[in-house]
């Protein structure tokens, strides 16, 4: 196998949650880029649809289920639909994630409980759900921030704990899995690039951050995608429970 060939993904079935917009998409074209076949899993249903186009345009084929990661019916279901189409779950990119920007002493608990609802307890059920029908040789990518290792000057209580949890998590389920069941499982912790969540920050919050960017610009969604494959696939292979940053140097200053 050449080196280029590790970092194929043909005949593999890739589940992505969030899979709705932003980087969600960039994950899905690229698994499909790389060979896979893609199962899709959002909330918002109408924007599967465009998603499942980008993906069959490729040459691949795609699969759709509205998914509310929140409810482990549905992590259920969304598993049970990829191996009824594919017969089979070779990577999970657990993307599907939320996020607030509440002072701590304002925010109420319902608000707090329902970013960990989505982004921790979310990646928990849609890893349990497919750690029970993964071969060996299989990869679990939890989709982490760089805001679960330092701070980004913004009241995120919630997410950034939530983040922070995944990388446990991650840690936890390669110790459980890698070695009993062949299941790597890893995280990537994204830095600032363009998605719906920092299209919402205040006007200039983005420019503020900049000086901390070594590398002196937002990443491009494409970067982190192929970072995703690389831990996907055959090239990552001896690679488990760690958690990869791609942030342009964000966290080191």
């Amino acid at each position: 196998m050449s080196v280029l060939d590790r970092f194929r993904l043909d005949h593999r079935t890739v589940i992505v949650t969030g899979a709705s917009s932003g980087l969600g998409v960039a994950f899905a074209i690229a698994a499909a880029e790389a060979g896979a076949n893609v199962v899709l899993g959002a909330r918002r249903i109408e924007k599967l649809g465009e998603t499942k186009r980008l993906v069959e345009k490729t040459g691949r084929q795609a699969a759709v289920l509205q998914t509310d990661v929140s409810q482990p019916a549905q992590c259920a279901a969304l598993v049970n639909e990829a191996m009824r189409v594919f017969g089979r779950v070779d990577v999970l990119v657990n993307n599907a994630g939320v996020g607030t920007a509440i002072p701590a002493t304002h925010e109420k608990p319902h608000e707090f409980e329902a970013v960990v609802a989505v982004n921790l307890n979310g990646s928990y059920w849609m890893a349990q759900e497919c750690g029970r029908v993964m071969k060996p040789g299989s990869s679990i990518i939890n989709i982490s921030s760089v805001l679960g290792i330092t701070t980004g000057g913004l009241p995120q209580a919630a997410y950034s704990a939530t983040k922070a949890g995944l990388i446990g998590l991650t840690r936890d389920l390669a110790q459980q899995w890698t070695g009993r069941k062949g299941i790597r499982v890893n995280a990537i912790a994204p830095g600032l690039f363009p998605s719906e969540m920092t299209n919402q920050y205040r006007a200039g919050y983005i420019a503020e951050l900049m000086p901390r960017v070594l590398a002196g610009r937002l990443g491009a969604p494409e970067e982190l995608a192929a970072a995703m494959v690389f831990l996907a696939s055959d090239a990552g292979g001896y690679i488990t429970g760690q958690t990869l940053v791609v942030d342009g140097g964000f966290s080191i200053t």
